[in-house]
Formats: structure tokens, C-alpha cells, sequence
């Protein structure tokens, strides 16, 4: 390939440009690095471009006493096709009328915006979420509802919005959020794949449930419990009882009924279901497997009880999923 063959596919990969401001919350900015910024060769060639604008001027500094030095300004955002904002440096602080102008037309053009956490109260600040669904951390939205009334905020979701303007809860769920947007648009495989790069699940199901206390598992629990976890990867479509689960890692029903929930947030039985349907997902965007052989040997049996499950999960039914998805990863 020549220099200028190079030049010219570099420049059609999508650029992401996440904020960078004065007290950057380092967690939330390093998640899009993470999925967004990383170099990612075993994905071929089209992965994102990724830059960071300063909103503010002088010195960026972040916290853990870190310094950041940005790849330009406003004018990334005339150029983003999608903008983070990773955070913003406290619920009451002030966002600059420069920045609300800057992500407005950012919108106007077409681009997608997403926030992390509080980074919420930036899009709320620009007028961005009047009339829409949004969400953020749960210690934040009562105030978010009550500073901006026009938002219908939603305080038990891992994030929520269109397809052009999406928020998330904690910091956490911003990972949920940056590979729903992977998933969105590279397709079901790659985002898992940078979801096990990642060590984590590529979907959560359910709310915010970082706000729940819950005890560690004793150490021997939970080593049984990792095994367990690999075990049941390899045996997805058997039948499984609570108790059959408690007698192969030696616990009583009750008690891996307790250390499990408080490992995953929900039962066995959830688990494996959720579990399945991940396969099921995979399933059907990356074979031409028909929906009778895809439910027998992912545990549902029947076709009808597949699409009973995967439609009650997913709010769409297995045929549209696959049809969505294969045409996004062509």
C-alpha cells in the first residue's frame, strides 16, 4: 500500500474525541482510551482513529495527579463522528457556554455523543437531553432530575439513549456503554472480542447494582466458584439444578445460592440463561445455523422458548436480531 493509499484509509476510520478538562476523572477517561484509543491490529485495519480535545485552557490535570497533554481543541469536535465526555469535575460545577455550543453542533451535524457518570451534567447543561431518557450514577440522579426537569431520568438502567446521544451510570457502566457502541458498530463478535481483552462480560444485564453492599466470598468459596464458572462455560446446554450446582462445588443449595448472587448480582439460573443468550447472539450473526438447531444446542430446546427468552431479554425477536447485526459487520 502507498503512503498516500495509507493516508486515505486512515482518514475514513471513525474518529472518536473524548474530553479532556481541568480535574479529569481518570477512571472514566481511561475507559475510552481503553476501548477506544488502544491499538487493536487483530481487527483489521478500520479501527477507530482516537484524539482528546481540551475544553479548558492552561494545564489539564487529572486525578491521581496525573498531566494531560491534548491533541487540540474545539475543532476536533467539528471532525468527531463520535464525542466522550468522560466525566465532568463535579455535579455543581459549571459547564462553559463554549462547550454547550461546541456539542450542539456537533449534534446538529450527525454526531453521536455519549457520556460517562457525570459527564451527564454536560449534555444536561447543553439542552442536549430536554425531552429524553438519561441516566447517571445513583447518587447523582435526584439532583439531575431536580436542576434539569425536562430530563426523564432513569435510575436503574446501566445506560440508556439512541443511537446519536446515550448516557450511562457509574463509572462501570460506562464500559457497558462504550461496547454497546462497539457492538453497534463492528458487530456482536468484535465487541466480544474486546470484551474478553477486557476480562469482562461483553453485556450486563440489569441495573445499578454497584450501589449494593455486598460481602467478599471467602476465599476458598471462591475459588470453587471460578471453577464452577468454568465449568459451566463448557456445559451451557445441560439441564442444571440448584442443587445439582451445590453438590459439584461442595457447598449446601442455600450457601451457593448466597455466594453466587453475591459474585454475579443475580442466581445461577439467570446466570446460565444470560449466558446462553450471549451464545445465541454470537449464534446467529456469525452462522447460518437455523433457530431450531441454535436453541437445541444452547440449552432452550425448542425454537419457541429461544425466542420467548431472547425476546423478553432483548426487546427484539432472534431473526431481527441477525438480520440487524450481519448487515452492521458486512
Amino acid at each position: 500500500m502507498t503512503d498516500i493509499a495509507r493516508n486515505q484509509s486512515l482518514a475514513t476510520r471513525p474518529l472518536v474525541v473524548a474530553l479532556a478538562y481541568d480535574g479529569l476523572c481518570t477512571f472514566e477517561f481511561g475507559v475510552a482510551v481503553e476501548i477506544f484509543g488502544l491499538p487493536r491490529p487483530e481487527l483489521g485495519e478500520n479501527w477507530y482513529r482516537f484524539a482528546v480535545a481540551a475544553v479548558d485552557d492552561g494545564e489539564l490535570r487529572a486525578t491521581g495527579g496525573i498531566r494531560i497533554v491534548a491533541d487540540g481543541g474545539y475543532e476536533l469536535f467539528e471532525q468527531a463522528d463520535t464525542i466522550v465526555v468522560p466525566g465532568w469535575r463535579g455535579v455543581q460545577t459549571a459547564v462553559p457556554d463554549a462547550l454547550c455550543g461546541a456539542l450542539r453542533q456537533a449534534h446538529l451535524r450527525g454526531c453521536r455523543i455519549i457520556s460517562i457518570c457525570s459527564g451527564v451534567f454536560v449534555l444536561a447543561a447543553s439542552g442536549l437531553l430536554d425531552g429524553r431518557q438519561a441516566t447517571t450514577h445513583w447518587r447523582y440522579t435526584d439532583e439531575l432530575q431536580q436542576r434539569f426537569p425536562a430530563i426523564h431520568v432513569v435510575d436503574d438502567v446501566l445506560y440508556i439513549g439512541d443511537d446519536r446521544l446515550m448516557t450511562s451510570a457509574g463509572s462501570a457502566a460506562g464500559i457497558d456503554l462504550c461496547l454497546h457502541v462497539v457492538r453497534n458498530d463492528y458487530g456482536l463478535e468484535v465487541a466480544n472480542s474486546v470484551a474478553r481483552r477486557l476480562v469482562v462480560q461483553p453485556h450486563r444485564d440489569g441495573g445499578q447494582t454497584q450501589h449494593l453492599a455486598r460481602p467478599v466470598a471467602r476465599s476458598r468459596e471462591s475459588e470453587r466458584l471460578g471453577q464452577l464458572f468454568d465449568w459451566l462455560h463448557g456445559h451451557l446446554a445441560e439441564t442444571h439444578t440448584l442443587e445439582s450446582l451445590a453438590l459439584r462445588v461442595g457447598m449446601s443449595p442455600r450457601t451457593l445460592l448466597r455466594r453466587f448472587q453475591e459474585a454475579t448480582g443475580m442466581t445461577p439460573a439467570r446466570w446460565i440463561l444470560n449466558e446462553r443468550l450471549q451464545r445465541v447472539q454470537q449464534a446467529l450473526t456469525e452462522s447460518r445455523l437455523s433457530i431450531e438447531h441454535i436453541a437445541e444446542v444452547n440449552g432452550f430446546g425448542t425454537a419457541s422458548a429461544l425466542r420467548h427468552h431472547f425476546q423478553q431479554q432483548f426487546a427484539i425477536n432472534p431473526l431481527a436480531f441477525r438480520k440487524k447485526f450481519t448487515q452492521l459487520t458486512k
